[in-house]
C-alpha cells in the first residue's frame, strides 16, 4: 500500500502537535474511507491487535462505563 499518493494540504492549523485530520475530500479521494485507512497502514487487525494489548486495570470498569455514559446523557 502506497503512502506517497495521499494529497495533504498544509492550509490548516492543528490543534493537536502530532496529530493531523483530514477533510471528506481528501478520504474521497484517496477511495473512500476503507481505501484511505489501509494507505495509511490502519486496518481492522491492528486495532484489535492494539485493544488486545491493552492491560486490563487501564480498561473502565462497568461502573465507571454508566457513570460517563449518564453523564454524556445528560450533556445533550
Amino acid at each position: 500500500m502506497d503512502k506517497k499518493n495521499i494529497k495533504i494540504s498544509n492550509e490548516e492549523q492543528y490543534s493537536f502537535p502530532g496529530l493531523r485530520s483530514y477533510s471528506i475530500n481528501e478520504i474521497l479521494a484517496a477511495g473512500g474511507t476503507t481505501a484511505f485507512a489501509n494507505k495509511l497502514g490502519k486496518n481492522a487487525q491492528s486495532l484489535l491487535d492494539y485493544l488486545k494489548s491493552i492491560p486490563k486495570e487501564d480498561l473502565l470498569t462497568e461502573e465507571e462505563v454508566a457513570d460517563a455514559l449518564k453523564i454524556l446523557n445528560e450533556s445533550k
